[in-house]
Order: structure tokens, then C-alpha cells, then sequence
């Protein structure tokens, strides 16, 4: 086999071509697999655990070859999106943070003690996030997207699938290749290799990647530019195959990033009609379309920011304008490295393959931000150790044995998988020099808009006399120098925060399974998988603080709690001045906590093969992902009423999320025509919720009361919307159907097709954890709504042709692909003005390339009719409840070129 840029382009096309095997382990068991798929013109994946055609496997899984992935230009798990329908993977504050979602579902990466509900491997070694796996791949062989529940194989379990990576393998022959690619915003990318047999029984490779573009953003401020490209990847195998029964395949990866990420823009009504002001202000009442635009004047915190030096081009802009405004001397540098080690091993002894596969590997990151995403300096990261940083040591050891007995009417598979993960995430968030100014103005403003004064450091100056009644109302009567005193500290809260809070959690899981497929008649399979999965972890942090006004105002404010009318102001006094637990009090202070869980999960399918074309089946499996931490100290308390000698560290955690999934599918393969469909329901209970909140990281389980609450779940208290624990039952439904076609009318043209209908929802009558607690009112939006990033229709198509150009072995290529989805919000709050419009996304390809694609010259573009849309909208950090909204925007058109060669 060539390298991925020289394999010969199938005369079947990109869906039908033959995928090869992940490993020459299976050679066995793959060369029957192999001999029916060169008759069939199928793809063979290992979806189950063994070599498999892939019309024959009875699970939703989508296989995209090499041919596939090179003509499409796909370098990282982002760009699968193109092809894939029911997958969206994005990034959005910080390059670690990424998220993939099959049929709607995922979990928003930004707190590291969330695992991820779609799990990534790449060689069958497990990244420990999303997130982890954003980066250059080098060459590939194939990717298999298992969509739906993995509770029984795959390492990890899963709630929403699978993203299964196979890189390029060694080979017993001599090869090598190079290419370079020349793009607009100067854009430069190197990849070369070489494959070499070193005996007769041991082969070798190298591949490198190098990647370094300008960036999407021009920082004004500071004459920079942001979410730039400086990256390379280095992986080195051994392939050694004694004899035909053994082979291990060991590799080595390292690869680092050093980028500048991840910055917003202002959210402007041509992004989001309903971005503009409502009445009162509140964003969680629908906006009345016409009004101002919340970046207007007429909105009273715009005031502010630009009395505190916010440059109001960022304001009046449009969203998609690439001109950034933050702090002066504020940067988004950060810096990313991750390196493993993996063995595989694949030994047939008789009828039993052994399959085992170690993997070992370490993963650090740092992004410093200006956090606020304002010219006014409210909150900010520094580009260091602490800056946002997480850091993963993971261990991981799956065996499998598989066989055969009874005639072979049983195809029997059990194994057991070990996973040690060491994780620490650190971090240095303080409030900016002009925060206390900024957060007095909220104050001001509260108390009466005309009071603000951002020039004053209290924001109030000469307003005071207001406050102790010497001028008009209200006096505070015998409180008034309390709450003078408070707002005069509050202003002081300048340059404090965290100084390097710390937190540590190790978790240690095992798990044993089974796989069996019956074989009832010679037509009808019965699969049955069942897996036990023991998870602990134990969490630890020490906390950094210097921000002493949160102290000093609780003392002098804490006794207004129990004035029913100044309440509220001290407890806003309180909150501003402590917020996200950001206090003196904590540094120094230790904490420590753990937690296990127990699991059974598996599926049970039924499958009817009638003829070698056509599959039937119909599926239920549960899935679960592990519950956890939040590691983020604002949910240890709400920081009115803290109490650093009171602390309850299991604030901090969050249960388990499960799902019941059942799905009925078809599927059709021939030569020239394919086609797959497949109707599904998953039930999710305990979901496990990120959001911010414009302040804070809420993590939140998500169920649902079998009992009406009134409306209680979409009020603003937290103390209303309780349920029965005997009431609770899933929060979160997804159902619809998926559909993937792929036609060859003629040797060298192939057209594909994929849409995904996923209605991904909220029930009605939302609570928080499974004793029925309350949903938080931050929240409130959710009852009855979709997810964000979940859009109800999603569809993708693209066409290939490769014609013989009849001269010397010279072919041509044109690719075109299309993404194409629906409106859906894009804010995991689901606030109004986060929606995000439909949208289609177009790429394409032109070239020629020589006999057996020796060399080959390519243009390219993505994005070609530069469509903006956003990855995410979100609160602008502590603007609220005065509300503007960011957000990250996707990428623009881009353009280049590509030249190969290779022997």
C-alpha cells in the first residue's frame, strides 16, 4: 500500500473504496473480510471489535477512507464536520476546549472535569478530551464515527459515539512522500515521510507535519494578530510481523502548539435579529424586534464601558468584523504539548486472536485571555503555568480475545480495560484595574442610571450625597455608611483575584466486557453485549487568592441580609465584590473529596440479513459517562453566603449521565448504489450541563419531573421547581432519523449524500440531580427547547470525479462538498440573541496528478462563499444583567494550493 497522497484513486468511488485494516493484526480474520468486500465493493471497519464489512455491522457507524479525507482536505477532527452529518465539532474559549456532538449531543469543554460524551481515539488509545485530539493528524488511513451509545466495546464508554482515528500503518515496501500547501492569510504547510522495510520482518515510518498561519483577528490594541497556526506533529512506528499469526505495531507521536487563542467579537443584530434590548433588560424575556441593538447607547452599561475607555469601533462594527479591541497589554498566547507512546499487539493462536493495546501519554496546555473581551479591563488571564492550564497523564490497557465455536454459530469476543488519568487544571482568572470602577456603575445603575459616573472611581462622585439622603432618595437611614462603605471597597477591587488556584483529581476505572454475536440461522444474528465498568476519583485543590475587599465587605455587609429591604443591594454589594468565591479567605485552603460509581451498561441487537445486499436491525444499548468534578471554586458556594470554615466540597460534584438508546436501521450495498438508514431514540438522564452564566461555570445534572411543576422550572427562583425523587425521569431526548446514499453511475464519479433529522431536546418540567433539587433559574430558557448546537437538520453532499485525462496516466479531480444546516441557538443557556440562522457551507478541489499519483497539483478552497456564522454566542463576561453577548466565530473563506510528490 502507498502513502494516503499516492494510493491509486478507486475506480469505485470515495464511499465505496476498500478501507484498509487498522493493524496487519487482524490479518486473519480481515483476509475473509477483505475477499468479501473486493466482491461486494465495501468498506471493512472494526466497529465491533473485529474486521467487519461494514453493511454487514448492525450499528450506525459512518467509515470515511483515505480518498475521502485527502480529496476533502481533512487535517483535524474539526473539518469531519464536512462530511459527516450528524457530527459538529467545535472550539471555542481556549484550543483545549473543544467538543464534538453526535445527533445533538456533547458536553462543552471548558471545565476539564467533564469527560466527553462523544469519546476520541486515535489508534485505539483513548484522548482524555475532545479537545485533545485538535490538532494535525499526519496521514490516515481511515475514521470510523460510531453514533449513538458505546456502552460495551470501544475502551471509554460513551453517551453520544464514537470518533475512532487510524493512522497510516508501516509497510513492507520502500516510499516516501512530500507535500506543500501555500495559503491566503500566508498560510504554510509542510508534510513528509518515509516508509521503510528494515527485514523481512520488521517495517518503519516517519511522518512529520509543520502548520503555521496568520491569524483570523487583527488585535488593534495591541498591532498583533489572534487564533493564528504554529504547529507540528512528529509520529515515528515500528511494525514488527515474526510470522503470519503475530504482529506489534508501536508508535511514538509528539506534537506542540504555540498560538495565540481564542478571541470574541460583539454580537450585532445582523448575527441575531433578537440581539437587541427588551424590556427591563432581562435576557430571558424575547426581545421586541426593532429595538436598539444591545451594543447601543441606549443600553445604559454601553455607557459605562466606554466611560471606562471601551474603543467604540468593537461597538459599532458588524459581528463578523475581524477587529478585535481588548486591554492593552493583554495577550491570548498560550502553549500546547502532547506526546504518547502506544503498542499494540495482535497474536492468533488457533481459532482465538488476542488483541492487546497500551497506550501512555501526557498532554499540557496554557492560554492566557483577556477574558472579558472588552478594551476595559474587568477580567484576564496571564499567558503562563497557570493561565487556564490543564495537564493529563493517562495510562490505558484494553485486551480483548475473540473466536469462534459451535460451527462457528457463536462469534464470541470478552476483555477487560484499565485506565489511570492523572489531571490537574490550573488557574490565575483576576479582575482587571478598571473592575471595581466597572462593577459600581452596575451598582449605580441599579440604585438610579442617572447616578452613574464612570469617571469617579465609586462611579458615583458627587452622588453619594443621593445615597445618605442629603440630596433627594433614598436614605439608608442608620445603614447609609455601611453601604457607602461597601460600594467605596467595592471600587477598590483592582488587580486582585487568584494567584494560582490548583486542582488535582485522579481517576482509576477497569472495566470487563463481552461481545457475542449468535447465529440464529444463516440469516438472522443475535448480538448481545455486556459490560461492567468500577470508576474512583479523588479530587484535591489549593487555592491562591489576594482579593481582600471580599472579606472586609462581607464583614461590614453581612448583617443587611436580614433587612428584608436592603437585602438585595448588600447582597449585590457581597456578591460583586466576591464574585466566584474570588477571596482572601480561601488562599492557603485545602480541599479534598471522592467519589465511586458502578455501572452496567450493554445492547442487545437483532439483525436480519436476507440477501448479501440488505441488513435489518433493530437495537437498544445504554451508555454512560462517568460523573466527576467541577473544577471551578464559584460552585462551592454562592459567595453571598460563604463560609470559608463551612465549606461542603461535594457542591463540587456531579452524577453520572446514562442513557437508554433504541434504534431500527436498513442498510443496502452494491457496486454501484449504497444507501443506510437508520430511525433512533436515546433517553438521557442525569445530563450533564456546562454553561456560563455571564459570572460563573455552571455544571448542572438535567432530569425531568413525571409531574407538572407549574411552571416552577421556568421562574427566577432556585428555591421553586422541586420534584419527588420517585417523579424524576430523563431530561433530555433525542429522536429522528439518519440517511446516507452513495451512487456510482460511472467508474470515476461518485455522489454522496448524508442528512440527519435529530429533534434534540429539553423535556418540560426540568429539575436539577436525581433527588428532584430544583433547576437553577440561569437555566430557566431550557424547559421544552432544543439544545444549543443542535440543529433539528443537518445535511451534507459532495461529488467526485476523477476522469482519465488519456495521457501518460495524468487524471483529473474535481471535489465539491456541501454542509448544509438549520437554525438553532447557539448559547447552552439559550438566551435570546444567541441564535444562530441556517446556513450552508461549501468547499472544493481542482487538479491533476500523474500515474499512480506520483506527483499531483491542487487548488483549493473552503468556505468558498465566505458564509459567516459562529461556533458559540455567551454572555459578555459580568455585563449582565445590563446584557451584551460575544462570540466565536467560525472561520473564513480560505484558499491555496497543494503540490505532492512521492516514490
Amino acid at each position: 500500500m502507498k502513502p494516503v497522497f499516492r494510493q491509486s484513486i478507486a475506480y469505485g468511488a470515495l464511499a465505496c473504496a476498500i478501507v484498509g485494516m487498522p493493524s496487519v493484526g487482524f490479518a486473519q480474520e480481515a483476509d475473509a473480510a477483505q475477499e468479501e468486500a473486493d466482491d461486494r465493493n465495501v468498506i471493512v471497519v472494526t466497529a465491533q471489535g473485529r474486521a467487519q464489512s461494514l453493511a454487514d455491522v448492525p450499528i450506525a457507524v459512518s467509515a470515511i477512507s483515505a480518498e475521502m479525507l485527502e480529496q476533502s482536505g481533512t487535517t483535524d477532527i474539526r473539518e469531519l464536520n464536512q462530511i459527516a452529518p450528524s457530527l459538529l465539532v467545535s472550539s471555542t474559549g481556549n484550543e483545549a476546549n473543544g467538543s464534538a456532538r453526535i445527533r445533538g449531543i456533547g458536553t462543552v469543554g471548558d471545565n476539564a472535569g467533564l469527560e466527553s460524551s462523544v469519546a476520541v481515539f486515535i489508534d485505539g488509545v483513548y484522548r482524555s478530551r475532545s479537545g485533545n485530539a485538535l490538532s494535525e493528524l499526519g496521514p490516515i488511513e481511515r475514521v470510523e464515527i460510531l453514533r449513538g451509545p458505546q456502552g460495551t466495546l470501544g475502551g471509554r464508554n460513551s453517551t453520544a459515539g464514537l470518533i475512532n482515528i487510524y493512522t497510516a500503518p508501516p509497510e513492507f515496501d520502500l516510499n516516501g512522500y512530500g507535500a506543500f500547501t501555500y495559503g491566503n492569510y500566508d498560510a504554510m504547510r509542510f508534510e513528509a515521510g518515509i516508509n521503510a522495510p528494515l527485514s523481512d520482518t520488521i517495517a518503519a515510518r516517519v511522518d512529520g507535519v509543520y502548520f503555521k498561519r496568520d491569524g483570523f483577528y487583527n488585535d488593534v490594541t495591541n498591532d498583533v494578530d489572534v487564533n493564528d497556526r504554529d504547529r507540528y506533529l512528529v509520529r515515528a512506528q515500528a511494525l514488527f510481523e515474526p510470522n503470519s499469526d503475530v504482529s506489534f505495531r508501536l508508535i511514538a507521536d509528539y506534537s506542540k502548539k504555540d498560538e495565540a487563542c481564542c478571541a470574541a467579537t460583539f454580537v450585532q443584530p445582523e448575527f441575531a435579529p433578537l440581539a437587541v434590548i427588551s424590556p427591563g433588560l432581562d435576557p430571558f424575556t424575547k426581545p421586541t424586534p426593532g429595538s436598539p441593538a444591545l451594543t447601543s447607547t441606549s443600553n445604559p452599561i454601553v455607557n459605562v464601558l466606554l466611560g471606562l475607555g471601551q474603543d467604540p469601533r468593537a461597538l459599532n462594527q458588524d459581528t463578523f468584523n475581524r477587529d478585535i479591541y481588548p486591554t492593552a497589554g493583554r495577550s491570548y498566547d498560550g502553549e500546547t504539548e502532547d506526546w504518547g507512546l502506544s503498542g499494540e499487539l495482535n497474536w492468533t493462536f488457533g481459532d482465538v486472536t488476542l488483541t492487546s493495546i497500551t497506550g501512555y501519554r501526557e498532554y499540557s496546555n496554557f492560554q492566557g485571555s483577556d477574558t472579558d473581551y472588552t478594551t476595559v479591563d474587568l477580567l484576564y488571564r496571564a499567558p503562563n503555568e497557570f493561565g487556564g492550564a490543564r495537564a493529563f497523564e493517562t495510562f490505558t490497557q484494553e485486551i480483548r480475545l475473540n473466536g469462534s465455536l459451535f460451527n462457528d454459530r457463536l462469534d464470541w469476543l470478552v476483555g477487560g480495560y484499565y485506565a489511570n488519568e492523572s489531571l490537574r487544571s490550573q488557574d490565575n482568572l483576576r479582575f482587571g484595574a478598571d473592575y471595581g470602577t466597572f462593577v459600581s456603575c452596575r451598582i449605580a445603575l441599579a440604585i438610579n442610571p442617572a447616578l452613574a459616573n464612570p469617571a469617579a472611581d465609586n462611579c458615583l462622585g458627587a452622588g453619594v450625597a443621593f445615597l445618605d439622603g442629603t440630596v433627594g432618595d433614598p436614605a439608608f437611614g442608620p445603614a447609609t455608611p455601611l453601604i457607602i462603605a461597601g460600594i467605596n471597597n467595592l471600587a477598590q477591587v483592582s488587580d486582585l483575584g487568584g494567584t494560582g488556584d490548583v486542582y488535582d483529581q485522579d481517576s482509576e476505572n477497569f472495566a470487563i466486557f463481552t461481545h457475542n454475536i449468535v447465529h440464529l440461522t444463516d440469516t438472522i444474528d443475535l448480538t448481545l453485549g455486556l459490560r461492567y465498568t468500577s470508576e474512583q476519583k479523588d479530587f484535591s485543590a489549593t487555592f491562591g487568592n489576594d482579593n481582600t475587599i471580599c472579606p472586609t465587605n462581607r464583614a461590614i455587609l453581612s448583617p443587611l441580609l436580614q433587612v428584608p429591604t436592603l437585602a438585595g443591594l448588600a447582597g449585590g454589594l457581597i456578591a460583586l465584590s466576591c464574585q466566584g468565591n474570588s477571596t482572601a479567605e480561601l488562599d492557603g485552603v485545602s480541599l479534598s473529596d471522592s467519589r465511586d460509581e458502578d455501572e452496567l451498561t450493554g445492547t442487545a441487537v437483532l439483525s436480519w440479513q436476507p440477501n448479501p445486499d440488505l441488513l435489518i436491525y433493530g437495537s437498544y444499548s445504554r451508555g454512560y459517562k462517568a460523573g466527576g468534578f467541577n473544577l471551578d471554586r464559584s460552585a462551592l458556594a454562592n459567595p453571598v453566603f460563604f463560609n470559608v470554615n463551612a465549606i461542603d466540597v461535594s457542591n463540587l460534584q456531579f452524577e453520572e449521565e446514562t442513557v437508554d438508546a433504541f434504534e431500527i436501521g436498513v442498510k443496502y450495498t452494491s457496486r454501484p448504489f449504497s444507501a443506510s438508514i437508520a430511525a433512533f431514540r436515546q433517553e438521557f438522564s442525569n445530563f450533564q450541563l456546562n454553561t456560563f452564566n455571564g459570572s460563573v461555570f455552571l455544571v448542572q445534572n438535567i432530569n425531568s419531573c413525571s409531574t407538572s411543576l407549574g411552571g416552577a422550572d421556568q421562574d427566577g427562583s432556585a428555591a421553586t421547581g422541586s420534584c419527588s425523587p420517585d417523579n424524576v425521569q430523563p431530561g433530555v431526548v433525542a429522536q429522528g432519523f439518519e440517511l446516507e446514499t452513495t451512487f456510482n453511475p460511472l467508474v470515476d464519479l461518485t455522489l454522496a449524500f448524508g442528512l440527519t433529522y435529530a429533534d434534540t431536546s429539553y423535556e418540560n418540567d426540568l429539575i436539577g440531580d436525581d433527588t428532584g433539587a430544583p433547576l437553577d433559574p440561569a437555566l430557566r430558557l431550557l424547559p421544552g427547547d432544543n439544545l444549543s448546537n443542535a440543529p433539528e437538520i443537518a445535511a451534507t453532499g459532495s461529488i467526485s470525479w476523477t476522469p482519465d485525462l488519456g495521457t501518460s496516466g495524468l487524471r483529473g479531480l474535481v471535489y465539491l462538498n456541501a454542509r448544509s444546516v438549520g437554525a438553532y441557538n447557539t448559547g447552552s443557556d439559550l438566551a435570546y440573541g444567541k441564535e444562530q440562522e441556517a446556513f450552508t457551507i461549501v468547499n472544493g478541489r481542482i487538479g491533476i496528478s500523474g500515474d499512480d499519483r506520483g506527483w499531483s497539483l491542487e487548488l483549493w478552497a473552503n468556505n468558498i462563499f465566505d458564509k459567516d456564522y459562529t461556533q458559540v454566542a455567551f454572555n459578555t463576561p459580568f455585563v449582565a444583567p445590563q446584557q451584551t453577548y460575544s462570540a466565536y466565530l467560525a472561520e473564513p473563506r480560505t484558499y491555496g494550493i497543494t503540490v505532492r510528490a512521492g516514490f
